[in-house]
């Protein structure tokens, strides 16, 4: 099956099967959009901190997060507000204490894959 859109069909291909298999690999804008947007978040080393940490801790606060990344407190919290925001984490209160932890199952696991601490 000729997998290439019609606006790309009139280019010559050397690997025409190729072409098509990477097509099918590519899938839809919105799909290759909404990963490259998860990438974005992890590409930031504070908020790729505070997600290996989480990970491995499970809940913490923010003041804790702080702490762990060596990142101050405002910073935390404006990083945590981005990853609340794409759903990424959420905070469940406690009294006056809010803990952290990550909600989003691919993004978690993605993060099984970093190393971080290990060399």
């Amino acid at each position: 099956m000729h997998l290439v859109p019609a606006e790309r069909a009139d280019r010559r291909a050397i690997d025409g099967h190729r072409v098509c298999d990477a097509v099918a690999a590519i899938g839809e804008p919105d799909h290759v959009r909404a990963w490259a947007e998860r990438f974005s978040l992890l590409s930031d080393p504070g908020r790729l901190a505070l997600l290996v940490a989480l990970r491995q801790t499970g809940p913490l606060a923010v003041s804790d997060l702080a702490i762990a990344t060596g990142m101050n407190g405002p910073a935390v919290s404006q990083a945590l507000r981005l990853l609340r925001a794409a759903g990424v984490v959420a905070g469940e209160k406690d009294g006056r204490v809010v803990r952290y932890r990550i909600i989003d199952p691919i993004t978690a696991d993605l993060l099984r894959h970093c190393v971080c601490g290990s060399g």
